[in-house]
């Protein structure tokens, strides 16, 4: 992984896992690209910031929602575009069982920011 791609990853992680914390759907939607592609926990596809928004304002309010990312990847994909892959461990306080998700994000330089243009969580379990 680059220092330059570490960076920028290293500093979506920390907005992203700060607004899961308080499932802050606003502050979690700023994180995404206008147009942005996002596959969460259901099979649903969501479109844009708007779309990201209605995806975590759907999730249950937990009490204290917290996420683990491990095994985090990343690679400038050209000047303007960075690849990520992780292990995310979400732990909901009990309310229900630990979820672990495969995550991969693909980050663009938006209006001179870095967002998130392709969210897709996948089962870390064999599918086939």
């Amino acid at each position: 992984m680059s220092n330059e791609a570490d960076a920028i990853v290293s500093a979506i992680i920390a907005k992203w896992r700060a607004g899961f914390t308080t499932l802050d759907a606003v502050a979690l939607a700023s994180l995404y690209s206008k147009d942005a592609f996002f596959f969460g926990s259901n099979p649903k596809l969501y479109r844009g910031r708007d779309g990201v928004a209605v995806y975590f304002n759907d999730l249950p309010r937990w009490r204290a929602p917290s996420a683990v990312f491990s095994e985090v990847r990343a690679a400038l994909a050209g000047p303007d575009i960075i690849n990520m892959a992780a292990i995310i461990s979400f732990d909901l306080a009990g309310e229900r069982p630990p979820l672990e998700v495969k995550m991969s994000w693909v980050i663009i330089r938006e209006d001179g920011d870095w967002k998130i243009a392709n969210h897709h969580a996948s089962s870390p379990e064999p599918l086939i």
